[in-house]
């Protein structure tokens, strides 16, 4: 279906009419915080996993602020003269924001408020039934209307082009990426725009690109509405809409790495084999960056029988960049057809045309000899080292979000390592990172540990087993001493040659600071 079944799209050429409806939204308390207040915490984590009841209840009142969740985030029809009271009706129906249906007024879009990571109230514009629920939302929320009020093309047919809005994937990526003032910033498949509002605060030129035309309109809106400055916007696919001269300090991407058997759905299905659409981009991505530039994306990757899949991520990383790869969850390839079944709400249509898509999915992957699929995080820094690192890991549990400094740091890391020998690095001192908690591990009453865990309390929340040497080592980094005679103080105390000592300690000590335990002084 063509996007002619979709709701039309506010004009985003009329920056006086954005500006009064984002002035009425935030006199009428239309914020993050605002929500959160009024709904509640049980209510607002509903919205979260896209059940818009627990909302409902909530705003049966006639205040500004339930008037304006219900019209734009619940998606229900409010009275035309309440409106008034609220917002500039009459040039939100001239510019598209409104329509008037059987003298009510709905809106065109979702629109959700988003708080920024200084605070700032921002607003995230997609399809209507897209701020909660994801694609299949598009079924169970109010129908797009043409101009005239009527309804146009059933929730199948809207869902192709379909432009989301907030959520898990995206604010995921938005709280990895490096957040250092840049030059030039690319999103890669921006959707509704989050990734390129956030770029906004801290790059001076941001280029936002999709193959999707609905995507980069939604992504104007999202922009104006916020107060941001406006993004170049170019259509096409990948690297496509990007000059052969033009390189850019910082690459993100939310792309539709879902691993499908066709591209049904423009927002999440990339149309390419496999995994080749994540493949693609990564590899092509080298060319892309300026030197000490960051890319960060989000991607799945395929579990293929008789591969190890850190090979296979490691084959993707383009010459000339370090990669830090961490997969986060993975699925069997049952568990992830009804995953994306469920997504674009094929469970609640008809039962044989569930079963048929279902048994396609499983086709696809019985073909390619795939048993799982992976999905986690990538990112690539630009480099000039000889020698590019190149780090996998699976890492399921718990992070601290926002991780940009984080990833920043691990980078710098590698850097500090590369440039410092073992003899150097006996030489040189360091610190216990900020939280870092020591744990004994034992049977109750025994005179010795186990072992010793050293555990992170912020980032990435790591732990690792120490010996006791390693243990004695990290407790008393302060920064005064250098490395080599702490183990030298160490080896007096435990009666053990200094000089063995010396010799077999720098590789537990180059894993503390690769893993961030340790951080040079």
């Amino acid at each position: 279906m063509s996007n002619a079944s979709l709701s039309p799209l506010p004009s985003a050429d009329r920056p006086d009419v954005t500006a009064r409806l984002r002035d009425a939204l935030l006199g009428a308390s239309f914020t993050a915080d605002g929500l959160l207040e009024l709904l509640g915490a049980p209510a607002y984590a509903a919205l979260s996993r896209g059940e818009v009841v627990p909302a409902l209840r909530v705003t049966r009142g006639d205040t500004p602020l339930e008037l304006l969740v219900r019209l734009f985030l619940l998606q229900q029809p409010v009275p035309h003269a309440r409106a008034a009271d609220v917002l500039p009706v009459e040039a939100c129906l001239e510019s598209g924001w409104l329509v008037s249906v059987d003298g009510e007024l709905a809106a065109t879009v979702d629109v959700r408020p988003y708080g920024g990571p200084d605070g700032e109230d921002w607003f995230i514009v997609s399809d209507l039934g897209c701020a909660v629920g994801g694609a299949g939302g598009v079924r169970v929320g109010a129908p797009a209307r043409g101009d005239d009020g009527r309804r146009e093309g059933d929730a199948g047919s809207r869902a192709e082009s379909v432009v989301l809005g907030v959520g898990g994937a995206s604010t995921t990526l938005a709280g990895l990426t490096v957040r250092t003032p840049v030059s030039a910033a690319l999103d890669l498949g921006t959707g509704s725009g989050i990734q390129a509002l956030h770029a906004a605060r801290h790059a001076t030129r941001v280029t936002a690109t999709d193959v999707n035309p609905r995507a980069l309109r939604i992504t104007a809106l999202t922009l104006a509405l916020s107060g941001a400055p406006a993004a170049d916007l170019r259509e096409g696919s990948l690297y496509e809409p990007v000059r052969d001269d033009e390189t850019y300090d910082l690459i993100v991407s939310n792309p539709p790495f879902v691993i499908s058997p066709g591209a049904r759905l423009t927002y999440r299905d990339g149309g390419m084999g496999g995994d080749e659409l994540c493949r693609t981009l990564v590899q092509r991505t080298g060319e892309r960056l300026s030197e000490g530039g960051f890319a960060h994306f989000l991607a799945n990757w395929q579990h293929v029988e008789g591969e190890d899949w850190t090979d296979r991520l490691r084959s993707w990383v383009p010459r000339g960049c370090d990669a830090w790869i961490v997969q986060r969850e993975v699925q069997d390839v049952t568990q992830y057809a009804e995953l994306w079944l469920r997504d674009a709400g094929d469970h609640r249509g008809d039962e044989t045309e569930y079963q048929a898509r279902y048994d396609a999915w499983l086709d696809e992957f019985e073909a390619r000899k795939v048993r799982a699929v992976g999905f986690g995080w990538i990112t690539l820094r630009r480099t000039a080292a000889a020698e590019p690192s190149i780090t996998t890991e699976e890492w399921p549990h718990p992070v601290e979000q926002p991780l940009g400094e984080t990833v920043r740091a691990h980078f710098a890391r590698l850097d500090y390592l590369r440039e410092h020998d073992d003899a150097a690095l006996l030489e040189s001192c360091f610190t216990l990172a900020a939280e870092v908690v020591q744990e004994q591990v034992g049977l109750p009453g025994a005179e010795d540990p186990e072992h010793v865990v050293l555990r992170q309390n912020r980032g990435m929340r790591r732990a690792t087993r120490v010996d006791t040497v390693g243990a004695g080592f990290a407790g008393v980094c302060d920064g005064t001493m250098s490395a080599g005679r702490i183990l030298d103080a160490i080896a007096q105390l435990v009666g053990e040659d200094p000089v063995a000592l010396r010799d077999r300690t720098p590789a537990q000590i180059r894993l503390l600071v690769e893993q961030g335990f340790l951080e040079p002084a």
